[in-house]
């Protein structure tokens, strides 16, 4: 047994014998704490470079500088705790109490910073990531100073890593699969501050002989456990508040999946502006003008294969592209691989926004697949005469990969003789090199292409590129038209295909999956505007 610190004594005893049986307790409460600490202090590190990813974009970025970030304020932390020399289970029940406080509550100061300061966004979120990580650098070199009294330094080292790196596997397990899913990025950071809390709370226990005004530190305990708790229960109204203050229009439903963050508005008054779908606060679509987005996406390929009866959709969770595609009577079944189950859910369960895509997703000849459509393509061998991929935008790289070489490499090997796929490609105006990016993209892999836009008020100019094997025509008057088509006609559509001066191509690269030159070339069009 190592010699006991004397700046930092045990509770008292008379005798080296009687203090021996508490040891062991002590040490499995501290280890247990090693392992709630791990758990909390990833969690964090985690919930921060999410929030981030969502609402800057480019998740490889957000997630490598923000783990960069907390890695480096924990190193400062850890150098730190070498000043703190007496009254270390006091010093440690404290950093407990300000790590729940700042980690538990950082989730929804970052949502009310985007809300309500969103050109402070940045400055708020490195802000917390630093404190936090510094407050969990302290942590636990503390607690292997206070176990030093009662375990040999071997074995010291290898419990506290051990316990260290189970916990954060656990919650690098459970953040993803369970904790977002069900509560949310703000209560999942709240619980795991109230789980910090208690651990400062079961500190106040075991070192109650020994902790100087104990009556304040019970009082900080339970005053941060009730801050937090009440922030738990009244997360809705907190992350409402600040969703109201960024979006123009009333917030009607809001979640968080583990791979975006889905808002819908509603704004009934004058302009019929009616529903707007957002994911990681970029527009999807606008109800009051969607029909021209999805009628331009769809039925230019539709119209020119004649007859399609198996037709995929990928991407186009909320079943607008869907309900396009159903109007054909030729079709026998439509493959909808939407990767996030939370978006078909919303607009297959809620009643008004169901009705936007005419319960196309209860449609009988609907199939829903919930799967990466990078995965889905690699392991199917299905065939289909039409295929409308309706992406989001290459904001990143694990969108990006879906505009790729490889990509619609195997796009075409899954697409029929006489098939044609269309693809939604940016808007030709504001990014310009992007939009022919993916053009040259597609035709690098053998296809034809025929690039074309549509005037979508809420976007814009808007860009889409048909590719096939063989040739694309215009579709007369004499194609099988569906009826009911509010935007596109047998003499609007050949418009469409005609490129003004601004918006004509320009020598682009392609796009690779080793490079992802689109999402750089995206970035930096998409910037300029946004700034």
């Amino acid at each position: 047994m190592s010699t006991p610190d004397p700046a930092t004594p045990l509770v008292q005893a008379d005798t080296g014998a009687a203090r021996a049986p508490a040891a062991p307790p002590l040490e499995v409460a501290l280890l247990a704490s090693v392992f709630i600490i791990a758990a909390c202090g990833l969690l964090y590190e985690l919930a921060a470079a999410a929030l981030a990813s969502y609402v800057l974009g480019d998740s490889v970025l957000q997630f490598s500088t923000i783990i960069g970030a907390y890695l480096f304020a924990m190193g400062i932390g850890s150098y730190l705790s070498r000043f703190f020399e007496r009254q270390l289970p006091a010093h440690f029940l404290r950093i407990e109490l300000l790590v729940a406080l700042a980690g538990g509550l950082l989730p929804a100061l970052l949502f009310l910073a985007h809300g309500h300061m969103p050109g402070a966004f940045r400055f708020v979120l490195y802000g917390l990531v630093l404190l936090v990580g510094m407050l969990v650098g302290l942590e636990i070199p503390l607690v292997m100073r206070i176990l030093k009294r009662n375990v040999a330094l071997k074995e010291l080292v290898s419990q506290v890593l051990t316990f260290d790196y189970l916990g954060a596997l656990a919650v690098s397990v459970a953040f993803p699969l369970v904790l977002v899913p069900h509560l949310g990025l703000v209560r999942t950071g709240l619980l795991f501050g109230l789980m910090n809390a208690a651990i400062a709370l079961w500190a106040l226990w075991l070192f109650r002989a020994e902790l100087r005004h104990l009556k304040s530190h019970a009082l900080a305990c339970f005053g941060v456990l009730a801050v937090l708790g009440a922030a738990f229960a009244g997360a809705d109204v907190i992350t409402t508040r600040a969703e109201d203050r960024f979006y123009a229009d009333r917030v009607v439903y809001a979640a968080t999946s583990p791979y975006q963050r889905i808002v819908v508005t509603h704004n009934p008054g004058q302009g019929r502006v009616g529903h707007r779908l957002f994911l990681n606060g970029n527009l999807q679509f606008a109800e009051r003008d969607e029909y021209r987005y999805h009628e331009a996406l769809v039925h230019p390929a539709m119209l020119a294969h004649g007859a399609p009866r198996r037709v995929a959709v990928l991407g186009g969770g909320d079943g607008m592209a869907v309900r396009e595609v159903l109007k054909y009577a030729s079709v026998e079944q439509v493959t909808l691989v939407e990767l996030d189950p939370a978006m078909t859910d919303l607009f297959s369960r809620v009643p008004a926004l169901a009705a936007l895509n005419g319960q196309a997703l209860s449609d009988p000849r609907v199939r829903l697949i919930h799967s990466d459509a990078f995965t889905w393509l690699q392991n199917t061998d299905e065939m289909f005469d039409v295929i409308v991929v309706d992406f989001p935008d290459p904001t990143n790289f694990a969108i990006g990969k879906l505009y790729t070489q490889t990509f619609y490499a195997m796009l075409d090997q899954h697409l029929s003789a006489s098939g044609f796929a269309v693809v939604q490609t940016t808007s030709p105006l504001v990014a310009r090199q992007s939009y022919w990016t993916v053009a040259t993209t597609i035709e690098a892999v053998g296809l034809r292409t025929a690039p074309y836009h549509a005037h979508v008020p809420s976007f814009g100019e808007w860009g889409f590129i048909i590719a096939s094997r063989r040739p694309w025509r215009v579709p007369g008057a004499d194609a099988p038209w569906p009826p009911g088509l509010r935007f596109l006609n047998p003499a609007s559509l050949p418009l469409l295909f005609d490129f003004p001066q601004d918006m004509a191509r320009v020598p682009a690269p392609v796009n690779r999956l080793s490079n992802q030159a689109l999402v750089h070339t995206y970035e930096a069009e998409w910037g300029r505007v946004m700034h």
